[in-house]
């Protein structure tokens, strides 16, 4: 993974103690701790990548199940969705409204279409890959965005393009939140 030394549960704990709600003040304070390295990210973000995988189980037993007609493939089904919600619990703190469904599938289609991604380059489709691949991180880096609160769920009807940086007007809110990912990532090292 990204080898990085600080835990997004950490990353939640600044923004909830200190009050942040400007994402300038958040990225000051994480790379403030970040230097006195308090901050294990490779966790939970491992951790989500497991979860992403724990999906695509669950959806080969489910083809399994009902290619081979053998019922008990939706017995480990059932077994792997126990343990997916499990661990999902650990990274997913606000299960308010669709929060939590949100997320899964921000994290099952990120997954798919980096396989699909992948596929696509074995094929030598590399334009068609890369675009596949900017979409699956944009989802991924949307997942942590939720789940870190650096975008209010409540306020996403509203959230125009300006809303995470007000000087940059001519981004996306996935390149925004893309960037604020990529800020809080830089710190990567081997």
């Amino acid at each position: 993974m990204l080898g990085c030394s600080f835990s997004f549960k950490y990353i939640i704990n600044i923004i909830d103690k200190h009050k942040l709600t400007d994402v300038e003040q958040f990225i000051k304070k994480f790379h403030e701790d970040k230097k006195q390295n308090k901050l294990d990210l490779s966790l939970d973000e491992d951790l989500s990548i497991a979860i992403m995988n724990l999906v695509s189980i669950e959806e080969h037993f489910f083809f399994t199940a009902e290619k081979t007609k053998k019922r008990k493939y939706f017995d480990l089904l059932k077994e792997v969705r126990e343990m997916r919600k499990s661990l999902l619990k650990k990274i997913v703190k606000n299960q308010e409204g669709e929060i939590w469904c949100i997320s899964k599938h921000l994290l099952a289609s990120s997954m798919r279409l980096m396989e699909v991604g992948t596929k696509l380059l074995k094929e030598d489709r590399k334009d068609e890959a890369y675009d596949l691949f900017d979409n699956s991180y944009k989802l991924y880096t949307l997942f942590w965005a939720l789940n870190l609160k650096l975008i209010d769920v409540g306020e996403i009807k509203e959230l125009h393009g300006s809303a995470l940086n007000k000087t940059d007007k001519n981004k996306s809110i996935f390149q925004k939140i893309g960037n604020i990912i990529d800020k809080t990532l830089d710190c990567c090292k081997e």
